[in-house]
């Protein structure tokens, strides 16, 4: 039986058993087969790698794995700080998207709360999400290691807090998206893009306390969904502020 070795370095070892972690693993095989999916048999999605060195020289996916190869796997964590040339690393996009899978819902508001474009549903299946983010080339973000494993899946990121304030933050470093953020542009609701409307326009759709006391209002181009500067506007700026702080 044909043996090769791998190394898996910095956080992809979130993804291997306690025993796995941190030491160099000993792969008994039988088959010929491609170091893609060698690496996904261990337990790591192919979206979190970003280098393959095979006895010190780099690979992509398509590699066939040969006996008493040597073969270690970086994350991008690790790459930036390195001087190689990427192999597996797609073509960055040039507008940064993302999709959710069912486990993410708060995170999602967070995102468009931000201004990032962001599609959620409850109701998304696994292939569904898989098809969104390879047909649209959004980002798919999911607590569901076996849904980044779908073949077609390009850009895709395992989220590993999981309270939903720590995930924002986890998102826009692994992404480095601070200075992307623009709040306040997005609807909660429907993802849809908001624009200035003046209270004329809405006055029929507003409560009178409101009526009252405030003047500036946005409407969801969507599903015309209204927004002011509410009791809740307080809370949601200190949310974004105590996010964009984490920049420094």
């Amino acid at each position: 039986m044909a043996k090769a070795t791998f190394h898996f370095h910095a956080e992809l070892n979130d993804f291997l058993p306690p025993y796995k972690r941190q030491v160099k693993i000993e792969h008994f095989y039988g088959e010929r087969a491609s170091i893609k999916d060698m690496i996904e048999a261990l337990g790591v999605p192919h979206p979190e790698v970003d280098y393959i060195e095979v006895n010190g020289k780099p690979v992509n996916f398509s590699y066939i794995v040969q006996d008493g190869d040597i073969i270690n796997v970086y994350p991008i964590s690790i790459v930036t700080d390195m001087p190689v040339l990427s192999l597996v690393r797609p073509k960055p996009l040039n507008i940064i998207r993302f999709v959710l899978d069912i486990h993410l819902g708060k995170l999602a508001s967070s995102l468009r709360l931000l201004g990032f474009d962001t599609l959620y549903r409850n109701d998304y299946d696994d292939p569904e999400l898989a098809d969104i983010s390879s047909t649209q080339r959004r980002i798919l973000l999911t607590r569901d290691k076996g849904l980044l494993m779908r073949s077609v899946v390009t850009y895709g990121y395992y989220v590993r807090n999981t309270d939903p304030q720590q995930q924002i933050v986890e998102v826009l470093r692994r992404f480095d998206l601070f200075k992307l953020a623009s709040p306040f542009q997005r609807c909660l609701r429907c993802n849809g893009t908001l624009q200035p409307v003046t209270k004329q326009v809405v006055i029929d759709q507003l409560p009178e306390n409101v009526l009252l006391s405030t003047d500036e209002f946005h409407r969801c181009q969507d599903c015309a969904q209204i927004y002011w500067k509410g009791s809740h506007y307080q809370r949601l700026q200190q949310f974004i502020n105590g996010v964009l702080d984490f920049s420094d």
